[in-house]
């Protein structure tokens, strides 16, 4: 007789993908601390932008980037304060102050987790690859275009230096893999203007580094409706806007490993960090293209310990090792974003014979979807445009491809009308007009078999057919729906005009 304790099912730890060897860890391990590294000056300077304190986005950058690597789902993706989030809530901050700020991150967060509940990560089925390219060109210009103040009026001395760093990222993978060239670049470049005294820009220009760790508390703002109604309206457009570029950054990423990532877990990850860098004193954030494709693209990480350590790097860095940073040359950095921004340009996308082959629909979204987030800096909008655009091109594509036929039977008796294609409110439009009311004969059929009932409007024009014939003494029979446009036909038929 077996033991009872044999029918209880062993409970197996999954090994983490991270430890599946030493090379793997490896990996992980330097892509962290080169991530951490390019995370310094930009989470600064987006708190320059947001109005605040370097240290709120630095400790937002902390927080986001270790919670998400637990609760997030797109391994390797980092997270972290961003631009976008930083021009959403900085008239908030400037006119009401950090508390307020503080609170509409955490309601903000909240609206994400209710969103990611209610599937809000499926609505990506709905943006087409145009917008995705158009999407990916326009962050890599972006993230370029970030980098151009750094190099106006500036010593003469940075220009070499990003030429090097440069040079060193793009044939250090020659000699060896094992270091992330970046993270080379960066220490080399340190190196040389630091030991030779050359005056150049560097990371401790950008703002102070704080001293401590964060600790968590509450916002300081008075917990009332006045205060709700305040804040309500940012933080929609801040859960609306981190969301899109996260989800859109899952996309690519997902793309760029050949691997698939829980969007709804990933959108209610998003909430639950940007709640926790809330109470502790975060600006919030999202996603991050350019140092996830650092991490992804160019030191080839692909597990979460990479998104937890760039966060824990991040804070030993600026708290333990602050004076060392702090003299890290912004050209290092520079040149590093610069080539993230070439290695994540679609290329192809652009070729001659790309452009030709390609219909002039797919190439326009993309322009669009590439002008809009330029032009905006919001890749939200970006995305949003470029998703309407295509919409409307595919609905006037789609438009044309239904047809009416007439036949009239050899006795003059009977005609039957063959209508094929999609019926829907942009094809339907015309259908009243495709019908010849006064001189057929009394009875005419419809016949549906090679069309499809979409709307309600296409309903109202097959209507307005009956009636029009009605009113000359004719019988219209439709026959041939398939059962969702008979379901569709029997449950609106007669009941959308005034009257019914």
């Amino acid at each position: 007789m077996s033991s009872p304790l044999s029918v209880v099912p062993k409970l197996r730890m999954s090994r983490p993908d991270w430890l599946a060897s030493p090379k793997v860890f490896r990996t992980e391990v330097l892509a962290g601390l080169v991530v951490a590294l390019a995370l310094i000056p930009e989470a600064i300077s987006f708190s320059i932008i947001a109005g605040v304190d370097p240290a709120v986005g630095l400790f937002a950058s902390f927080t986001m980037a270790v919670v998400i690597s637990i609760v997030g789902g797109r391994k390797a993706m980092i997270s972290a304060a961003t631009g976008a989030i930083a021009l959403v809530i900085a008239p908030l901050n400037h006119e009401y102050g950090l508390g307020y700020l503080i609170a509409a991150v955490i309601l903000g967060g909240i609206i994400q987790i209710v969103l990611g509940a209610l599937g809000v990560a499926k609505l990506m089925r709905f943006v087409p690859r145009s917008v995705m390219v158009g999407f990916v060109n326009a962050l890599a210009i972006l993230i370029f275009m970030a980098q151009v103040p750094e190099m106006r009026d500036v010593p003469w001395a940075v220009y070499p230096l990003i030429a090097a760093g440069l040079a060193l990222m793009i044939f250090f993978p020659k000699v060896t893999t094992v270091i992330p060239a970046p993270l080379v670049s960066i220490v080399i470049l340190t190196v040389i203007t630091v030991a030779a005294g050359i005056a150049v820009p560097n990371v401790g220009d950008k703002g102070d580094l704080p001293s401590s760790l964060p600790v968590p508390g509450l916002p300081d703002v008075p917990f009332t409706m006045d205060t709700l109604t305040t804040i309500a309206p940012y933080a929609l457009a801040f859960a609306l806007v981190g969301l899109m570029e996260s989800l859109m950054t899952a996309k690519l990423v997902d793309d760029i490993t050949d691997t698939h990532s829980n969007k709804t877990r990933e959108s209610i990850g998003q909430g639950i960090a940007n709640i926790v860098t809330g109470f502790f004193g975060g600006m919030g954030g999202c996603a991050m293209i350019g140092q996830t494709m650092i991490n992804v693209k160019t030191s080839g990480a692909r597990t979460r310990l990479s998104t937890f350590l760039a966060g824990v790097f991040l804070m030993v860095l600026v708290v333990v090792f602050g004076p060392v940073v702090s003299t890290i040359p912004m050209a290092a950095l520079v040149a590093v974003m610069i080539l993230v921004s070439m290695a994540t340009f679609d290329w192809h996308s652009i070729q001659p014979k790309t452009l030709g082959r390609m219909p002039v629909g797919e190439t326009t979204v993309m322009v669009v979807t590439v002008a809009a987030v330029v032009a905006t800096h919001n890749l939200a909008i970006g995305v949003v445009l470029g998703s309407i655009t295509a919409m409307v091109i595919f609905a006037k594509r789609v438009a044309h491809l239904a047809e009416v036929s007439g036949v009239v039977d050899p006795d003059g008796k009977q005609v039957v009308y063959a209508v094929t294609g999609e019926l829907f409110f942009a094809s339907s439009n015309d259908l009243v007009y495709q019908f010849n009311y006064k001189d057929d004969p009394d009875d005419v059929v419809i016949d549906l078999t090679d069309a499809h009932i979409w709307d309600a409007s296409s309903v109202a024009a097959l209507d307005a057919i009956e009636t029009k014939y009605a009113q000359r003494g004719k019988k219209v029979t439709i026959v041939g729906l398939n059962k969702p446009s008979a379901e569709m036909h029997d449950k609106l038929a007669g009941q959308l005009t005034a009257g019914h």
